[in-house]
């Protein structure tokens, strides 16, 4: 495919290359579509960090040994021609959908903006952003560019400590070794600060604890300059090669399907891992002696692999877009799926046509001539200025959305202050029942008595309002239960209390399956957790069968669990979880499922305009049905 390298010029393009990229592009994709399927797909980034590592510093490391420096301005103007153009397309149309049609988003979207112009997001979220694991409170369409602001910022400082290396330690394999003991350094540094933190942003996006996946990269390419590899291995090498590549793919594909973001395996060793592998795929796809190679090398891959950073970009945006309109994702979420793809790849094929390409091939030396051409009353370029047209408009209408942030769907707003006003009334109950609870030692039995009485005013009121019967209503109140969920959990929780006074609530907005544990063990310390237990969870995320058990075995036995499944039409997850869920009622026969699932499909004047939190009126549903199922 390639002619023989010299060790001096003849630079190589190696196919594999778009192969490796293509299946890290894959992996992202399918994750954030169907993250029940792929659970390890965020692992894709970690490829296209090393593959970058190891791409830029072969060349640098060519560049220096043909002309003896590196041209640092050369560089930089060809990363930002390559780079800037899509993205900032990408920003500003982006800008300009959310200022028209989905202002409920417009928060932060100004310095949404130009943190990832000047390439500082990843530090931004730090802080400000959401969880990458988060797929439902507010998710943001510029979430996934993290990514590309350390690249960026690896992009800026790289090569001018690649100099220094190469005239302080001058031998590759010195330079080697000092770049392997500082990727390995960094993996080090990742665990460590996962391990004396409780932000997962924090190492999740922290430039200091992802460089390494780009240091291995880079360290290979100190030891093995694709130019100066041979061609003809004997027949056992070859096969070494080969196995070694194999091998390393087959571990990227096992990480890819089972290492879930949400594991303190992730930070320990699973990044490690797959940049470990990625790097000997890699070393192993470069060398011309081997078969790896040809055996990435398709049209498809090349295809991908060529305008991954345009579908990578791009996808986000389509995506929450598409399934902020869309109300039945849930129900057909693979077909739902395909029509996302097919909209982020045509997308991609038209900012790789028109954007991308030409402007990485044109020549700025002539663009003063351009500009003095444009503006000539007959000027050659004719109709086609009228492109600048919707490009100013689009710049004018992402500036005045990023001006004005402040506007929001009044819908939303209602919805997080009846949150917040609930949560409020909660903790207030909540201490107070704690103090019930200690005096009585926690001694209340989880059966209640069955025998109707007559019921107060109050009483006839909260039958009537959440349609209960006497017995129904006297049994609520005398039962002694813990509840446990996400922003649902939270939106219903001043209805719960009121229905069962003796209800202690622990919810939070953006909660997930995998911080239950925890949350559970902190209340059996402080004498929170009742002989029964209720759960919402599987809002924002989905969940597996071993995420479930660890919940399961946290409570312990001796609890009556009831877990309510969950109505979220607009995500991919929600069949998923809620079999998941029933699952586990088939194998503990103290786990019993609130089907409100079933209850709420299509009463669409239950919720609010996101489809997923119950309104007023829901709320009402949402506990009647809790009672109902727990004393029917």
């Amino acid at each position: 495919m390639q002619s023989k390298s010299t060790k001096n010029d003849n630079r190589r393009y190696i196919t594999g290359l778009d192969g490796i990229r293509a299946i890290a592009v894959i992996a992202v994709i399918i994750y954030h579509l169907l993250p029940f399927s792929i659970k390890g797909g965020y692992l894709g980034v970690s490829i296209f960090f090393t593959v970058s590592g190891y791409l830029i510093t072969d060349l640098l490391m060519q560049e220096w040994e043909r002309t003896g420096t590196i041209n640092l301005k050369s560089f930089y103007y060809r990363r930002v021609r390559r780079l800037y153009p899509a993205l900032f397309t990408m920003v500003i149309g982006t800008g300009a959908y959310i200022t028209l049609f989905q202002r409920g988003l417009l928060k932060n979207l100004g310095v949404s903006i130009w943190t990832n112009l000047l390439y500082v997001y990843n530090w931004w979220e730090i802080d400000n952003g959401q969880s990458y694991f988060d797929r439902f409170q507010g998710e943001s369409p510029f979430t996934h560019l993290w990514s590309l602001s350390i690249e960026a910022q690896y992009y800026l400082v790289w090569p001018i400590l690649l100099i220094l290396l190469l005239l302080i330690l001058k031998l590759r394999i010195r330079i080697f070794f000092f770049l392997t003991l500082a990727s390995f350094s960094g993996a080090a540094w990742m665990t460590y600060v996962y391990a004396h933190t409780d932000n997962i942003n924090r190492v999740y996006y922290g430039t200091d604890t992802r460089m390494f996946s780009i240091l291995f990269g880079v360290a290979l390419a100190a030891l093995w300059p694709s130019n100066q590899l041979k061609h003809n291995l004997t027949p056992m090498l070859k096969t070494l090669v080969n196995c070694l590549g194999l091998s390393a793919l087959t571990g990227i594909i096992w990480l890819l399907f089972t290492l879930s973001g949400q594991s303190a395996a992730t930070y320990t060793w699973g990044m490690l891992l797959i940049t470990i592998f990625t790097t000997l795929l890699i070393a192993t796809c470069v060398h011309p002696g081997g078969s790896i190679n040809q055996m990435l090398t398709n049209p498809v891959f090349r295809w991908i692999g060529t305008r991954s950073y345009g579908i990578y970009l791009y996808q986000f945006p389509v995506m929450i877009f598409y399934e902020i309109r869309g109300i039945s994702i849930g129900e057909h979420p693979f077909m739902n799926a395909l029509v996302e793809i097919a909209i982020i790849l045509t997308i991609s094929e038209l900012s790789y046509r028109f954007i991308e390409e030409p402007i990485r091939h044109f020549n700025f030396k002539s663009l003063r001539v351009h500009i003095t051409e444009f503006f000539k009353l007959h000027s050659q370029f004719g109709l086609k200025r009228l492109i600048v047209v919707p490009v100013v408009v689009l710049i004018v209408i992402c500036g005045y959305g990023a001006s004005h942030p402040s506007s929001e769907q009044a819908d939303a707003g209602d919805l997080k202050r009846d949150i917040q006003n609930n949560q409020k009334a909660v903790q207030k109950k909540n201490r107070l029942l704690a103090k019930q609870r200690a005096a009585k030692n926690n001694a209340a039995n989880s059966s209640v008595p069955k025998n109707t009485v007559k019921l107060t005013g109050a009483d006839a009121k909260i039958a009537k309002d959440y349609d209960l019967n006497s017995n129904q209503v006297t049994r609520a109140k005398q039962f002694q239960l813990t509840a446990v969920g996400d922003s649902i959990m939270a939106d219903a929780s001043a209805d719960l209390q009121k229905v069962f006074p003796n209800a202690y609530v622990s919810a939070q907005v953006g909660r997930q399956i995998w911080q239950t544990p925890g949350v559970v063990n902190q209340l059996k310390g402080s004498n929170a957790l009742a002989p029964n237990v209720i759960l919402n969870l599987g809002t924002n995320s989905p969940m597996n069968p071993d995420q479930m058990e660890r919940v399961i075995k946290e409570i312990g036995p001796g609890h009556q669990i009831y877990w309510i499944n969950v109505h979220v039409p607009t995500r991919y997850w929600e069949g998923q979880v809620n079999n998941v869920i029933q699952g586990a009622a088939k194998n503990h026969p103290n786990f019993h499922v609130i089907d409100w699932y079933q209850a709420s499909r299509n009463q669409t004047s239950w919720f609010w305009d996101d489809h997923v939190h119950p309104n007023p009126t829901g709320n009402l549903k949402y506990v009647s049905l809790i009672a109902k199922t727990i004393f029917k």
